[in-house]
């Protein structure tokens, strides 16, 4: 294992390239919050059947890539999605954000995907429960700065995703305590 100081460098993977930390950060039970632009802030894909294709897109990521998704908000021209792997062995974020993306591209047309994706790949203590709800209150919040609308739970293009267990409702009061309990139970079944 690299030593501590030296493992969160980042890492340059291209000159035209933001910096990313290496591939060994993206994989495992990796928490990551990430960004995903539209090129030139261009709007008008946003609508009800695109966020039907983001949802369904979603779940075969999850499932393909053995993730889970406590929260995300599509924004007119971006979008925020924290990931955290289930299988310490086999999920793979980067590699997970590459198919989604590239999954989704036809249906933003005549609008691209940005380049690159911008991330944060969550270290302790941003990997606690409180530090993680804050998170996903920030990404929640989106609309609210905005403007678009005046309280988040107002907000249509927003969600979770844990494979197996559609009825989870990001509104509802319990919301955290259900996750976190699904969270552990899918983590525990994948470790055996």
């Amino acid at each position: 294992m690299k030593s501590e100081s030296s493992s969160y460098e980042r890492q340059r993977v291209g000159q035209a390239h933001l910096p990313r930390l290496a591939p060994e950060f993206y994989r495992g039970d990796a928490f990551v919050f990430w960004t995903l632009n539209i090129k030139d802030r261009k709007t008008g894909w946003l609508t009800p059947a695109w966020y039907h294709a983001w949802q369904l897109t979603l779940v075969h990521m999850c499932a393909r890539y053995e993730l889970a998704c406590p929260c995300f908000v599509l924004m007119p021209d971006h979008a925020h999605l924290l990931l955290f792997g289930i299988n310490p062995l086999e999920s793979d974020q980067r590699v997970a954000i590459e198919f989604f993306r590239k999954q989704l591209s036809p249906g933003l047309a005549p609008a691209e995907w940005q380049h690159q994706t911008h991330d944060r790949v969550l270290r302790a203590p941003a990997r606690e429960r409180g530090a993680v709800q804050s998170s996903a209150h920030y990404i929640f919040e989106n609309p609210v700065r905005a403007g678009l609308v005046p309280k988040w739970e107002d907000y249509s293009y927003t969600g979770c995703c844990i494979v197996g267990y559609p009825e989870f409702n990001i509104r509802a009061d319990d919301y955290w305590e259900r996750f976190w309990r699904c969270y552990q139970y899918v983590v525990s079944k994948v470790a055996g």
